[in-house]
């Protein structure tokens, strides 16, 4: 009843964005939305932390990794939705976007947050694929938002790049089905009816499979060397829609390929997967780091160091036993911090106008708070104390020591590289001197709030979990 709920709120909210005239009307209702189906995405994950695996009906199924996702989800996409009130009227202001455009905006992201909690919570396979397409589909808009030759460039890309993998997830997806022995046509085939059927799989078939679902899906990741179209993607984007594939996307494709590795592991074994995404997560890692340290662009510099990441959460479920419990708590500081980043990055380039770094200068001087917040979010990101992802990082890199020693050393070294890296960059963007001619005002309550809220709830996460999330986690470690 809850996902009847949930849909129909999100829906209901993209239609009055389509058929009402009044702003006010519109951003009101976006927010009221949001906040209501985070509410009651808690009390699903509640549910499931108690009961189990829920399942109202044959076509909607949550388990403790959805459950945690759909609460990322949620939260983030009400942060995202509560800070776009205010960042599109200042766009708006500037006369760089209209009123056609602010609704537009609304539509696709209630759509765009629809259909991942589709992708999340369907039964069946097929109609996650379709639901992941449709969050290709409704970002590609996104991304070109500002309808500037460099958008439209980064849509196509993001567009193209991403449906040719999603065809080789699909591809992999049908393979499985092989194993499914339906009389009288296809049938609904639903996640259970695969995990059912799986004795029947043929084991050098299910490691083809997996490598095309590992490819497609890892390519929606931002896996290298698939990763090609995440860095313009999420450059060129508004930056709410930034926080939100950064942030939460990323994590709904991996879910995908995670849902897959548990069937895969039944019919082959757990080595062959482990090594692939060993071997992809480590190769990320290097990429992103490598690149990060002579980047020009801030928000690409978030955008690589989400690459990262997802190759850390690739080591973790590569890994095995304690790492998989650090990288769902991983996935989930991640998910909070770098929406964060994004939405703080967002006030700089409102003040500053510009995403490149060398025409940022005296940050701390002219956005005291958000630099603090943004400081704060780059010290939590690259595994600095207090913040919990220092200790995700440890445990899942201790985890590697004892088979894959060359692996967790060089993923040690690379990760202090990083932390160089991102250092440098982001002391040059705080520190200097502002310009002469830009006035220092006292910045705006609604483009705070959200950030600052993420990056506090990341805080306490780091120092005290709720039991029903910790339930959640532990359970997901157990099945995953």
């Amino acid at each position: 009843m809850e996902f009847i709920i949930i849909f129909t709120i999100i829906l209901l909210s993209a239609l009055f964005c389509l058929v009402l005239k009044n702003r006010r009307l519109i951003e009101a209702i976006s927010v009221a939305a949001f906040l209501a189906v985070f509410v009651l995405t808690v009390l699903v994950a509640i549910k499931v932390s108690l009961f189990g695996v829920y399942t109202p009906n044959k076509y909607f199924s949550l388990d403790s990794l959805g459950a945690i996702l759909v609460l990322l989800i949620s939260l983030v996409g009400l942060m995202a939705v509560i800070y776009s009130v205010k960042y599109l009227r200042v766009e708006t202001a500037k006369q760089i976007i209209g009123f056609t455009r602010v609704k537009q905006f609304f539509i696709f992201l209630n759509l765009f947050s629809l259909a991942m909690f589709f992708a999340v919570s369907s039964s069946s396979p097929i109609f996650a694929w379709i639901s992941v397409e449709a969050t290709t589909l409704s970002t590609a808009f996104l991304i070109s938002f500002y309808n500037k030759p460099s958008a439209m460039e980064a849509a196509w890309k993001y567009l193209i790049i991403n449906s040719v993998g999603l065809l080789l997830a699909f591809f992999g997806t049908l393979l499985y089905f092989t194993s499914i022995k339906i009389s009288g046509g296809f049938g609904f085939v639903t996640w259970n009816d695969l995990l059912a059927n799986i004795q029947n799989m043929d084991p050098a078939i299910a490691k083809i499979a997996f490598v095309f679902i590992l490819i497609g899906y890892g390519t929606k990741v931002g896996l290298a060397p698939m990763h090609t179209w995440l860095p313009d993607a999420h450059s060129k984007a508004p930056v709410p829609i930034s926080a939100l594939l950064s942030g939460v996307l990323l994590n709904v494709a991996f879910f995908m390929i995670l849902k897959f590795k548990v069937f895969n592991d039944l019919v082959v074994g757990p080595a062959f997967s482990q090594k692939l995404l060993i071997a992809f997560g480590l190769l990320s890692i290097f990429v992103a780091v490598f690149i990060i340290i002579g980047q020009k662009n801030y928000k690409r510099l978030l955008a690589y160091s989400s690459i990262e990441n997802m190759g850390i959460l690739a080591l973790g479920f590569g890994f095995g036993g304690l790492a998989i419990f650090a990288a769902i708590l991983h996935m989930i500081y991640h998910s909070l911090i770098k929406s964060a980043l994004f939405l703080s990055a967002g006030n700089i380039f409102l003040k500053y106008s510009s995403t490149k770094i060398h025409n940022i200068r005296g940050a701390f001087t002219a956005l005291p708070l958000t630099s603090i917040i943004f400081v704060a979010g780059f010290l939590a990101i690259t595994g600095a104390p207090p913040f919990g992802i220092l200790f995700t990082k440890i445990i899942i890199l201790s985890a590697g020591l004892k088979s894959f020693l060359f692996v967790s050393i060089v993923a040690l070294f690379l990760t202090a590289v990083l932390f160089i890296g991102f250092f440098k960059q982001v002391t040059n963007i705080m520190f200097g001197q502002k310009p002469i001619e830009m006035p220092v005002e006292k910045e705006k309550f609604w483009l705070i709030a959200p950030p600052l809220t993420l990056i506090l709830i990341a805080l306490v996460l780091s120092f005290y979990i709720p039991p029903f999330v910790y339930n959640l986690i532990t359970s997901a470690a157990a099945n995953y």
